[in-house]
Protein backbone atom coordinates (compact mmCIF):
# COMPACT_ATOMS: atom_id res chain seq x y z
CA UNK A 1 0.00 0.00 0.00
CA UNK A 2 1.05 3.59 -0.86
CA UNK A 3 0.94 6.27 1.56
CA UNK A 4 -1.03 7.93 -1.08
CA UNK A 5 -3.64 4.67 -0.71
CA UNK A 6 -2.93 4.53 2.60
CA UNK A 7 -4.33 8.05 3.65
CA UNK A 8 -7.18 7.45 1.01
CA UNK A 9 -7.99 4.47 2.63
CA UNK A 10 -7.88 6.18 6.48
CA UNK A 11 -10.17 9.09 5.15
CA UNK A 12 -13.20 6.64 4.78
CA UNK A 13 -12.63 4.21 7.56
CA UNK A 14 -13.89 4.51 11.38
CA UNK A 15 -12.63 7.44 13.27
CA UNK A 16 -12.46 8.60 16.94
CA UNK A 17 -13.76 6.47 19.67
CA UNK A 18 -15.34 4.24 17.98
CA UNK A 19 -12.27 2.82 16.26
CA UNK A 20 -10.67 2.98 19.83
CA UNK A 21 -13.67 0.59 21.41
CA UNK A 22 -12.61 -1.51 17.84
CA UNK A 23 -9.01 -2.11 19.38
CA UNK A 24 -10.28 -3.18 23.16
CA UNK A 25 -13.11 -5.47 21.30
CA UNK A 26 -9.71 -6.79 19.94
CA UNK A 27 -8.01 -7.40 22.86
CA UNK A 28 -11.02 -8.67 24.78
CA UNK A 29 -11.17 -11.78 21.81
CA UNK A 30 -7.89 -12.28 21.91
CA UNK A 31 -8.45 -12.57 25.40
CA UNK A 32 -11.60 -14.84 25.56
CA UNK A 33 -10.36 -16.32 22.52
CA UNK A 34 -7.13 -17.92 24.43
CA UNK A 35 -7.96 -18.45 27.69
CA UNK A 36 -11.58 -19.93 27.43
CA UNK A 37 -12.10 -20.90 23.90
CA UNK A 38 -8.52 -22.49 23.97
CA UNK A 39 -7.94 -21.48 20.70
CA UNK A 40 -4.21 -20.88 19.11
CA UNK A 41 -2.63 -17.69 19.84
CA UNK A 42 -1.94 -17.76 16.02
CA UNK A 43 -5.02 -18.27 14.96
CA UNK A 44 -6.74 -15.92 17.68
CA UNK A 45 -4.29 -12.96 16.61
CA UNK A 46 -4.93 -13.49 13.27
CA UNK A 47 -8.79 -13.40 13.25
CA UNK A 48 -8.38 -10.15 15.16
CA UNK A 49 -6.83 -8.52 12.70
CA UNK A 50 -9.19 -9.32 10.25
CA UNK A 51 -11.62 -8.25 12.99
CA UNK A 52 -10.19 -4.87 13.25
CA UNK A 53 -9.52 -4.42 9.08
CA UNK A 54 -13.28 -5.39 8.38
CA UNK A 55 -14.88 -3.64 11.61
CA UNK A 56 -13.01 -0.13 10.75
CA UNK A 57 -14.05 -0.33 7.49
CA UNK A 58 -10.64 -0.78 5.65
CA UNK A 59 -11.37 -1.29 2.15
CA UNK A 60 -11.29 -4.85 1.48
CA UNK A 61 -8.67 -4.95 -1.10
CA UNK A 62 -6.07 -4.21 1.29
CA UNK A 63 -7.01 -6.01 4.48
CA UNK A 64 -4.99 -9.09 2.86
CA UNK A 65 -2.50 -7.73 1.37
CA UNK A 66 -1.41 -5.20 5.05
CA UNK A 67 -1.65 -8.72 7.02
CA UNK A 68 0.75 -10.70 5.19
CA UNK A 69 3.05 -7.70 4.46
CA UNK A 70 2.66 -7.07 8.53
CA UNK A 71 3.68 -10.80 8.67
CA UNK A 72 6.67 -11.04 6.34
CA UNK A 73 8.08 -7.82 7.47
CA UNK A 74 8.45 -8.69 11.29
CA UNK A 75 9.83 -12.02 10.33
CA UNK A 76 12.56 -9.90 8.38
CA UNK A 77 13.43 -8.44 10.66
CA UNK A 78 14.09 -10.95 13.50
CA UNK A 79 12.75 -14.74 12.29
CA UNK A 80 16.31 -15.86 12.13
CA UNK A 81 17.28 -14.22 15.71
CA UNK A 82 15.14 -16.18 16.75
CA UNK A 83 15.53 -19.44 15.33
CA UNK A 84 19.23 -19.18 16.70
CA UNK A 85 18.48 -18.02 19.90
CA UNK A 86 16.33 -21.19 20.69
CA UNK A 87 18.97 -23.42 19.14
CA UNK A 88 21.38 -22.05 21.30
CA UNK A 89 19.01 -22.91 24.48
CA UNK A 90 18.45 -26.35 23.39
CA UNK A 91 22.32 -27.32 22.91
CA UNK A 92 22.97 -25.69 26.37
CA UNK A 93 19.87 -27.55 27.55
CA UNK A 94 21.14 -30.94 26.39
CA UNK A 95 24.56 -30.46 26.62
CA UNK A 96 24.98 -29.84 30.40
CA UNK A 97 25.64 -25.97 30.10
CA UNK A 98 23.36 -24.53 32.30
CA UNK A 99 24.28 -26.69 34.97
CA UNK A 100 27.71 -26.04 34.54
CA UNK A 101 26.64 -22.67 34.38
CA UNK A 102 25.28 -23.08 38.13
CA UNK A 103 28.16 -24.61 38.98
CA UNK A 104 30.64 -21.84 38.50
CA UNK A 105 27.95 -19.28 40.16
CA UNK A 106 27.57 -21.45 43.11
CA UNK A 107 30.91 -21.55 43.70
CA UNK A 108 31.05 -17.78 44.13
CA UNK A 109 27.83 -17.25 45.76
CA UNK A 110 28.67 -20.88 48.33
CA UNK A 111 26.34 -23.33 49.45
CA UNK A 112 24.56 -21.15 52.27
CA UNK A 113 23.58 -18.71 49.92
CA UNK A 114 22.25 -21.16 48.11
CA UNK A 115 18.46 -19.24 46.80
CA UNK A 116 20.95 -15.59 46.02
CA UNK A 117 22.85 -18.81 43.92
CA UNK A 118 20.01 -20.29 42.25
CA UNK A 119 18.14 -16.43 41.56
CA UNK A 120 21.54 -15.63 39.72
CA UNK A 121 21.79 -18.79 37.75
CA UNK A 122 18.08 -18.58 36.97
CA UNK A 123 19.13 -15.02 35.98
CA UNK A 124 21.43 -16.26 33.67
CA UNK A 125 20.03 -19.30 32.28
CA UNK A 126 16.39 -17.84 31.20
CA UNK A 127 18.44 -15.28 29.16
CA UNK A 128 18.46 -17.64 26.01
CA UNK A 129 16.27 -20.47 27.58
CA UNK A 130 13.15 -20.63 28.20
CA UNK A 131 11.87 -20.46 32.04
CA UNK A 132 9.64 -23.20 31.83
CA UNK A 133 12.86 -25.49 30.50
CA UNK A 134 15.18 -23.65 32.61
CA UNK A 135 13.32 -24.59 35.65
CA UNK A 136 13.26 -28.08 34.27
CA UNK A 137 17.01 -28.05 34.00
CA UNK A 138 17.61 -26.75 36.99
CA UNK A 139 15.52 -28.38 39.39
CA UNK A 140 17.43 -31.35 40.37
CA UNK A 141 20.20 -29.05 41.32
CA UNK A 142 17.59 -27.11 43.28
CA UNK A 143 16.42 -29.88 45.30
CA UNK A 144 20.55 -31.74 46.00
CA UNK A 145 21.57 -27.78 46.77
CA UNK A 146 18.35 -27.86 49.07
CA UNK A 147 18.90 -31.08 51.14
CA UNK A 148 22.73 -30.16 50.87
CA UNK A 149 22.40 -26.69 52.95
CA UNK A 150 19.34 -27.82 54.43
CA UNK A 151 16.97 -25.00 53.35
CA UNK A 152 13.18 -25.85 52.74
CA UNK A 153 12.62 -26.26 49.00
CA UNK A 154 9.98 -23.46 49.00
CA UNK A 155 12.42 -20.94 49.32
CA UNK A 156 14.72 -22.42 46.41
CA UNK A 157 12.26 -23.08 44.30
CA UNK A 158 10.73 -19.26 44.37
CA UNK A 159 14.09 -18.00 44.27
CA UNK A 160 15.10 -19.64 41.11
CA UNK A 161 11.47 -19.65 39.62
CA UNK A 162 11.35 -15.98 39.85
CA UNK A 163 15.16 -15.43 38.69
CA UNK A 164 14.55 -17.46 35.57
CA UNK A 165 11.48 -14.97 35.26
CA UNK A 166 12.81 -11.61 35.64
CA UNK A 167 15.09 -12.57 32.32
CA UNK A 168 12.65 -14.41 30.69
CA UNK A 169 10.77 -11.47 29.68
CA UNK A 170 12.89 -8.37 30.34
CA UNK A 171 15.81 -9.48 28.45
CA UNK A 172 16.92 -10.66 25.10
CA UNK A 173 17.46 -13.07 22.90
CA UNK A 174 14.39 -14.60 24.67
CA UNK A 175 11.96 -14.47 21.97
CA UNK A 176 9.19 -12.56 23.98
CA UNK A 177 11.17 -9.46 24.45
CA UNK A 178 13.00 -9.94 21.26
CA UNK A 179 9.73 -9.79 19.44
CA UNK A 180 8.33 -6.73 21.60
CA UNK A 181 11.73 -5.12 20.50
CA UNK A 182 11.00 -5.77 16.71
CA UNK A 183 7.59 -4.76 17.41
CA UNK A 184 8.22 -1.11 18.23
CA UNK A 185 11.43 -0.86 16.48
CA UNK A 186 13.72 -0.66 19.50
CA UNK A 187 17.14 -0.94 19.65
CA UNK A 188 17.92 -4.44 20.81
CA UNK A 189 21.47 -4.03 22.21
CA UNK A 190 19.90 -0.99 24.44
CA UNK A 191 17.00 -3.09 24.93
CA UNK A 192 19.32 -5.85 26.17
CA UNK A 193 21.44 -3.42 28.69
CA UNK A 194 18.31 -1.68 29.94
CA UNK A 195 16.71 -5.06 30.45
CA UNK A 196 19.71 -6.65 32.12
CA UNK A 197 19.04 -3.18 34.54
CA UNK A 198 15.84 -3.84 35.39
CA UNK A 199 15.77 -7.40 35.51
CA UNK A 200 18.03 -7.11 38.90
CA UNK A 201 15.37 -5.61 41.09
CA UNK A 202 12.91 -7.58 39.89
CA UNK A 203 14.74 -10.81 40.71
CA UNK A 204 15.94 -9.49 44.16
CA UNK A 205 12.43 -9.02 44.98
CA UNK A 206 11.29 -12.44 44.12
CA UNK A 207 14.49 -13.43 46.05
CA UNK A 208 12.96 -11.15 49.09
CA UNK A 209 9.72 -13.27 49.26
CA UNK A 210 10.58 -16.62 48.47
CA UNK A 211 12.91 -16.09 51.56
CA UNK A 212 9.75 -14.26 53.48
CA UNK A 213 7.19 -16.66 52.61
CA UNK A 214 9.29 -20.01 51.97
CA UNK A 215 10.26 -20.75 55.24
CA UNK A 216 6.32 -21.43 56.36
CA UNK A 217 5.56 -23.25 53.16
CA UNK A 218 5.83 -27.48 53.18
CA UNK A 219 7.03 -29.68 50.12
CA UNK A 220 7.17 -32.76 49.48
CA UNK A 221 10.36 -32.45 48.26
CA UNK A 222 12.22 -31.22 51.59
CA UNK A 223 12.75 -35.02 52.71
CA UNK A 224 13.64 -36.59 49.21
CA UNK A 225 15.83 -35.87 46.16
CA UNK A 226 19.31 -37.14 44.57
CA UNK A 227 22.78 -36.08 45.94
CA UNK A 228 24.31 -33.26 44.08
CA UNK A 229 27.01 -35.92 42.58
CA UNK A 230 24.58 -38.15 41.63
CA UNK A 231 22.63 -35.55 39.23
CA UNK A 232 26.43 -34.73 38.00
CA UNK A 233 26.84 -38.31 36.53
CA UNK A 234 24.04 -38.10 34.47
CA UNK A 235 25.73 -35.47 32.18
CA UNK A 236 28.73 -38.08 32.41
CA UNK A 237 31.39 -34.87 31.65
CA UNK A 238 30.29 -31.28 31.86
CA UNK A 239 31.63 -29.11 29.39
CA UNK A 240 34.34 -26.10 30.70
CA UNK A 241 33.01 -23.29 32.22
CA UNK A 242 34.25 -20.46 29.83
CA UNK A 243 32.67 -22.43 26.92
CA UNK A 244 29.52 -22.98 28.69
CA UNK A 245 29.07 -19.04 29.25
CA UNK A 246 30.44 -18.18 25.35
CA UNK A 247 27.15 -18.73 23.78
CA UNK A 248 25.33 -16.72 25.73
CA UNK A 249 27.86 -13.64 27.07
CA UNK A 250 29.68 -12.87 23.60
CA UNK A 251 26.21 -12.51 21.04
CA UNK A 252 25.06 -10.42 23.98
CA UNK A 253 28.50 -7.88 24.28
CA UNK A 254 28.89 -7.80 20.39
CA UNK A 255 25.45 -6.65 20.20
CA UNK A 256 25.54 -4.02 22.96
CA UNK A 257 29.21 -3.23 22.21
CA UNK A 258 27.23 -2.17 18.03
CA UNK A 259 24.66 -0.28 20.25
CA UNK A 260 27.50 1.88 22.07
CA UNK A 261 29.11 2.60 19.17
CA UNK A 262 25.85 3.71 17.08
CA UNK A 263 24.72 5.85 19.94
CA UNK A 264 28.26 7.26 20.38
CA UNK A 265 28.71 7.70 16.68
CA UNK A 266 31.55 6.15 16.37
CA UNK A 267 33.41 6.15 12.76
CA UNK A 268 36.71 5.11 13.81
CA UNK A 269 38.72 2.13 13.06
CA UNK A 270 36.74 -1.03 13.48
CA UNK A 271 33.54 0.74 13.51
CA UNK A 272 32.32 -1.43 10.31
CA UNK A 273 33.25 -4.75 12.08
CA UNK A 274 31.98 -3.94 15.15
CA UNK A 275 28.06 -2.68 13.49
CA UNK A 276 28.77 -6.24 11.44
CA UNK A 277 29.67 -8.06 14.47
CA UNK A 278 26.48 -6.86 16.24
CA UNK A 279 23.87 -6.94 14.25
CA UNK A 280 21.64 -9.40 16.29
CA UNK A 281 21.50 -12.08 13.19
CA UNK A 282 25.01 -11.95 12.51
CA UNK A 283 25.51 -12.25 16.63
CA UNK A 284 23.52 -14.89 17.15
CA UNK A 285 25.05 -16.79 14.24
CA UNK A 286 28.02 -16.74 16.21
CA UNK A 287 26.29 -17.53 19.42
CA UNK A 288 25.19 -20.82 17.76
CA UNK A 289 28.60 -21.68 16.46
CA UNK A 290 29.65 -21.10 20.03
CA UNK A 291 27.05 -23.63 21.03
CA UNK A 292 28.61 -25.89 18.58
CA UNK A 293 31.48 -26.06 20.95
CA UNK A 294 29.08 -27.67 23.87
CA UNK A 295 28.40 -30.53 21.98
CA UNK A 296 29.73 -33.96 23.31
CA UNK A 297 30.15 -35.40 20.06
CA UNK A 298 28.85 -34.19 16.21
CA UNK A 299 26.93 -36.78 14.38
CA UNK A 300 23.30 -37.31 13.78
CA UNK A 301 21.65 -37.41 17.39
CA UNK A 302 23.38 -34.00 18.26
CA UNK A 303 23.97 -31.89 14.72
CA UNK A 304 20.63 -33.22 13.65
CA UNK A 305 18.17 -34.43 16.60
CA UNK A 306 19.38 -31.39 19.01
CA UNK A 307 19.53 -28.42 16.63
CA UNK A 308 16.03 -29.45 14.74
CA UNK A 309 14.60 -29.77 18.22
CA UNK A 310 15.54 -26.11 19.15
CA UNK A 311 14.34 -25.50 14.93
CA UNK A 312 10.76 -27.34 16.07
CA UNK A 313 10.43 -25.25 19.22
CA UNK A 314 11.12 -21.71 17.24
CA UNK A 315 8.42 -22.33 14.93
CA UNK A 316 5.37 -21.69 17.22
CA UNK A 317 6.76 -18.55 18.74
CA UNK A 318 7.95 -17.49 14.72
CA UNK A 319 4.27 -17.86 13.86
CA UNK A 320 2.72 -16.48 17.47
CA UNK A 321 5.13 -13.22 16.63
CA UNK A 322 3.97 -13.09 12.97
CA UNK A 323 0.63 -12.91 13.57
CA UNK A 324 1.14 -10.40 15.93
CA UNK A 325 3.16 -8.09 13.21
CA UNK A 326 -0.37 -8.63 10.76
CA UNK A 327 -2.08 -7.27 13.68
CA UNK A 328 0.19 -4.65 14.41
CA UNK A 329 0.44 -4.01 10.64
CA UNK A 330 -3.75 -3.21 10.69
CA UNK A 331 -3.67 -1.38 13.46
CA UNK A 332 -1.17 1.26 11.52
CA UNK A 333 -3.17 1.07 8.63
CA UNK A 334 -5.79 2.63 10.59
CA UNK A 335 -6.50 6.45 11.59
CA UNK A 336 -5.98 5.54 15.31
CA UNK A 337 -2.58 6.80 15.76
CA UNK A 338 -4.11 9.95 14.87
CA UNK A 339 -6.94 9.94 17.14
CA UNK A 340 -4.35 9.02 20.30
CA UNK A 341 -3.53 12.47 19.76
CA UNK A 342 -5.99 13.70 22.06
CA UNK A 343 -5.78 11.11 24.45
CA UNK A 344 -2.10 11.45 25.32
CA UNK A 345 0.58 14.21 24.20
CA UNK A 346 4.25 13.98 23.95
CA UNK A 347 5.17 15.35 27.26
CA UNK A 348 6.80 13.39 30.49
CA UNK A 349 3.54 12.79 31.51
CA UNK A 350 1.97 11.47 28.16
CA UNK A 351 5.09 8.71 28.48
CA UNK A 352 4.31 7.69 32.11
CA UNK A 353 0.55 7.06 30.83
CA UNK A 354 1.37 5.33 27.81
CA UNK A 355 4.05 3.19 30.12
CA UNK A 356 1.49 2.67 32.52
CA UNK A 357 -1.22 1.80 29.92
CA UNK A 358 1.19 -1.21 28.47
CA UNK A 359 1.45 -2.75 31.55
CA UNK A 360 -2.13 -2.56 32.62
CA UNK A 361 -2.79 -4.40 28.82
CA UNK A 362 0.01 -6.96 29.10
CA UNK A 363 -1.02 -7.50 32.43
CA UNK A 364 -4.56 -8.10 31.30
CA UNK A 365 -3.55 -10.34 28.39
CA UNK A 366 -1.12 -12.33 30.84
CA UNK A 367 -3.26 -13.00 33.31
CA UNK A 368 -6.27 -13.59 31.64
CA UNK A 369 -3.87 -16.60 28.76
CA UNK A 370 -1.21 -17.36 30.59
CA UNK A 371 1.15 -16.95 28.10
CA UNK A 372 4.39 -14.10 28.62
CA UNK A 373 5.27 -14.42 25.20
CA UNK A 374 1.84 -14.05 23.95
CA UNK A 375 1.27 -10.94 26.59
CA UNK A 376 4.46 -9.43 24.59
CA UNK A 377 4.21 -10.40 21.48
CA UNK A 378 0.68 -8.91 21.18
CA UNK A 379 0.75 -5.60 23.80
CA UNK A 380 3.53 -4.60 21.43
CA UNK A 381 1.69 -5.47 18.28
CA UNK A 382 -1.22 -3.41 19.41
CA UNK A 383 0.79 -0.32 20.55
CA UNK A 384 3.45 0.03 18.13
CA UNK A 385 1.52 2.25 16.15
CA UNK A 386 0.15 4.92 19.21
CA UNK A 387 3.87 5.17 20.34
CA UNK A 388 4.70 8.97 19.20
CA UNK A 389 1.39 9.88 20.58
CA UNK A 390 2.02 8.72 23.81
CA UNK A 391 5.26 10.69 23.88
CA UNK A 392 7.54 7.49 23.08
CA UNK A 393 9.73 8.26 20.75
CA UNK A 394 13.17 8.06 21.27
CA UNK A 395 15.92 4.98 21.69
CA UNK A 396 15.47 4.90 25.17
CA UNK A 397 12.04 5.27 25.72
CA UNK A 398 11.49 3.00 23.37
CA UNK A 399 13.69 0.12 25.28
CA UNK A 400 11.47 1.38 28.78
CA UNK A 401 8.32 0.27 26.46
CA UNK A 402 9.74 -3.38 26.34
CA UNK A 403 10.17 -2.87 29.85
CA UNK A 404 6.84 -1.80 30.56
CA UNK A 405 5.52 -4.59 28.52
CA UNK A 406 7.35 -6.76 29.86
CA UNK A 407 6.63 -5.72 33.43
CA UNK A 408 2.69 -6.57 32.81
CA UNK A 409 3.67 -9.77 30.91
CA UNK A 410 4.75 -11.15 34.37
CA UNK A 411 1.23 -10.20 36.55
CA UNK A 412 0.82 -12.71 36.90
CA UNK A 413 1.18 -16.41 36.98
CA UNK A 414 -1.31 -18.81 37.83
CA UNK A 415 -3.46 -21.63 37.16
CA UNK A 416 -3.57 -21.55 33.35
CA UNK A 417 0.23 -20.34 32.78
CA UNK A 418 2.18 -23.66 32.22
CA UNK A 419 4.80 -22.23 34.39
CA UNK A 420 2.94 -22.37 37.23
CA UNK A 421 2.39 -25.82 37.31
CA UNK A 422 5.96 -26.48 36.19
CA UNK A 423 7.06 -24.59 39.65
CA UNK A 424 4.61 -26.14 41.75
CA UNK A 425 5.03 -30.19 40.28
CA UNK A 426 8.43 -30.24 40.43
CA UNK A 427 8.96 -28.79 43.36
CA UNK A 428 5.86 -30.60 45.02
CA UNK A 429 4.11 -27.40 46.22
CA UNK A 430 0.43 -27.39 46.71
CA UNK A 431 -1.36 -25.60 44.51
CA UNK A 432 -2.46 -22.65 47.54
CA UNK A 433 0.77 -23.13 48.51
CA UNK A 434 2.12 -22.06 44.72
CA UNK A 435 -0.31 -19.23 44.71
CA UNK A 436 1.07 -17.80 47.88
CA UNK A 437 4.52 -18.04 46.69
CA UNK A 438 4.78 -18.26 43.28
CA UNK A 439 1.61 -15.96 42.28
CA UNK A 440 2.57 -13.43 44.51
CA UNK A 441 5.67 -13.59 43.90
CA UNK A 442 5.18 -12.62 39.91
CA UNK A 443 2.75 -9.90 40.40
CA UNK A 444 5.30 -8.30 43.15
CA UNK A 445 8.15 -8.45 40.40
CA UNK A 446 5.96 -6.68 37.62
CA UNK A 447 4.97 -4.05 39.74
CA UNK A 448 8.85 -3.66 40.56
CA UNK A 449 9.45 -3.70 37.43
CA UNK A 450 7.39 -1.35 36.69
CA UNK A 451 8.18 1.41 39.25
CA UNK A 452 12.11 0.84 38.05
CA UNK A 453 10.99 1.83 34.33
CA UNK A 454 9.19 4.71 35.46
CA UNK A 455 11.75 5.64 37.76
CA UNK A 456 14.08 5.29 34.36
CA UNK A 457 11.92 7.08 32.44
CA UNK A 458 11.65 10.30 34.54
CA UNK A 459 15.53 10.06 35.03
CA UNK A 460 16.26 10.26 31.06
CA UNK A 461 13.75 12.89 30.53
Amino acid sequence: MTPEQLAAAKAVMVQGPLLIFIVVLAILFIIFATAKLKIHPFLALLLAAYGVGFLSKMPVEFIGPVIAQGFGNLMTNIGLVIVLGTIIGTIMEKSGAALKMAEAVLNIVGVKRSPLAMSIIGYITSIPVFCDSGFVILTPLNKALAKRANIPMAIMAVALSTGLYATHTLVPPTPGPIAAAGNIGADLGLVILVGMLVSIPAAMTGLWWAYRVGKNIPSEMDQTGISYDELKKQFHKLPGTAKSFMPIVVPILLIALASMAKFAKYTGPGSNLIIFLGTPVNALMIGMLLSLTLLPKFDEETLMNWVGQGIKDSAIILLITGAGGSLGAVLSATPISDYIKTLAGGSTSGGIFGLILLFIIAALLKTAQGSSTVSLVTTSSLIAPMLPQLGLTSPMDLALTVMAIGAGAMTVSHVNDSYFWVVSQFSGLKVTDAYKAQTMATFLEGLITLITTLILFIIFH
